[in-house]
């Protein structure tokens, strides 16, 4: 993995929450709640080494893959690959328009440096898996990336797939699950409950890692660990807050898919630039 920077990886998140914030705003719809809580696993990934990638070359053979299974958390992918260079950043305020590359949920066709079209939830892991078994019979050293929702994990497919890459053995593959513990609906646990996330993925034949998922060099740390794992797949675990970054979106599901006023957006920006001083960081 490349030198890993955490003032910079902290400045490239905080960028992207602002991002989120104001494309769901000029939108006027979208999802801030589980964009804002994957914020710091995305730019651990894009600009904290995890991810071997090049903007200029999105169509590279020897790129990781990063599948973005909670596909209606758009909005961070967006803001990290508006960050690194895919496509510029006046695309951003075009989230939802027609015509726009950036819609709803992520459109490979449409979209620089977007892998997989994404959307309907539990598919992403069995696509993860395929493009891993891909990988391997072209003797690529490429990764594959998937972050799921924990919402999510209430889908069957999750499980199927979950079963698939342990008996492929498709140690090329690592899972991260944004563990905020809230869905549109409520808690996780109240409107159907996975149980003990780490045991059952340890179950299935996985190699299992936790981390504070508002912490990138804990992040990063397991993610190293994860891809010296031979033989198995790995998860990593990441415990997130549901908005982290807007006060008032912190730890509730009614920011799950709703945009915010524009006196919200206003706040929302002004907290988030507090997050990080960007003049100590050449970006």
């Amino acid at each position: 993995m490349a030198a890993f920077d955490l003032k910079l990886v902290q400045a490239k998140a905080a960028r992207m929450r602002r991002d989120i914030v104001e494309m769901i705003a000029s939108a006027g719809s979208g999802h801030p709640g589980g964009s804002l809580s994957a914020a710091d696993i995305v730019a651990t990934l894009y600009f904290g080494g995890a991810l071997t990638h090049d903007p200029a070359r999105p169509d590279w053979s020897e790129r990781d893959r990063f599948v973005l299974s909670k596909g209606h958390a758009a909005p961070v992918l967006y803001a990290a690959l508006a960050e690194a260079g895919y496509f510029s950043r006046d695309h951003l305020k075009t989230l939802r328009k027609l015509g726009s590359i950036l819609q709803g949920h992520p459109d490979c066709k449409k979209t620089p440096g977007v892998e997989v079209s994404t959307g309907s939830l539990g598919q992403g892991l069995s696509i993860a898996n395929g493009i891993a078994l891909g990988l391997r019979l072209d003797h690529s050293p490429a990764r594959v990336y998937c972050l799921l929702g924990d919402g999510e994990l209430q889908e069957g497919q999750v499980w199927e797939a979950a079963m698939f890459a342990a008996h492929n053995n498709l140690s090329n593959v690592t899972a991260i699950v944004d563990h905020n513990g809230l869905q549109i609906d409520g808690a996780c646990d109240d409107v159907l409950s996975v149980g003990d996330i780490d045991r059952k993925f340890s179950a299935f034949g996985w190699q299992v890692f936790e981390a504070d998922g508002h912490d990138p060099s804990a992040i990063i740390d397991r993610l190293d660990e994860a891809a010296s794992i031979k033989g198995a797949p790995s998860v990593v675990v990441c415990r997130t807050v549901k908005g982290k970054g807007v006060s008032f979106m912190e730890g509730l599901c009614d920011w799950h898919g709703k945009a915010p006023s524009a006196e919200q957006t206003v706040q929302a920006c002004d907290e988030i630039a507090t997050l990080i001083d960007e003049s100590e960081v050449a970006l």
